[in-house]
């Protein structure tokens, strides 16, 4: 099972930016799918953006469409998710989640695919 670990997270001002980090360990993440995902207080957990194994295909939430960008380089096991234009709604722990399978062609947001294993990482935006 891969094991990740997040980081990067801070307090923030709107429309300021920041990079949260995902890094494996243990097993590479070399052929999987991962996900991004937010829980805000009161709120189930929620799907942020998603990255190909192969680093080629992403898919995001519409509502970060267009502010965030993920990406991920295998040689170093670690996945990125640049946050720009940070709006208050925006607050929540991220987490990110390798997919249950390895190389499975398409990225879907749904919470059941992903194994979470991270205690996430804490974003605040104020305004």
């Amino acid at each position: 099972q891969v094991q990740l670990e997040e980081s990067g997270g801070g307090l923030v001002q709107a429309g300021d930016s920041l990079r949260l980090s995902c890094a494996a360990s243990g097993r590479t993440f070399r052929g999987y799918n991962i996900g991004w995902f937010r829980q805000a207080p009161g709120k189930e957990r929620e799907f942020v953006a998603a990255i190909d194994w192969s680093g080629r295909r992403t898919y995001y939430a519409d509502s970060v469409k267009g502010r965030f960008t993920m990406s991920r380089e295998n040689a170093n096991n670690t996945v990125y998710l640049q946050m720009n234009s940070l709006k208050p709604e925006d607050t929540a722990v991220y987490y990110c989640a390798a997919d249950r399978m390895s190389y499975r062609d398409n990225l879907s947001p749904a919470v059941g695919r992903y194994n979470f294993s991270g205690r996430g990482t804490q974003v605040t935006v104020s305004s």
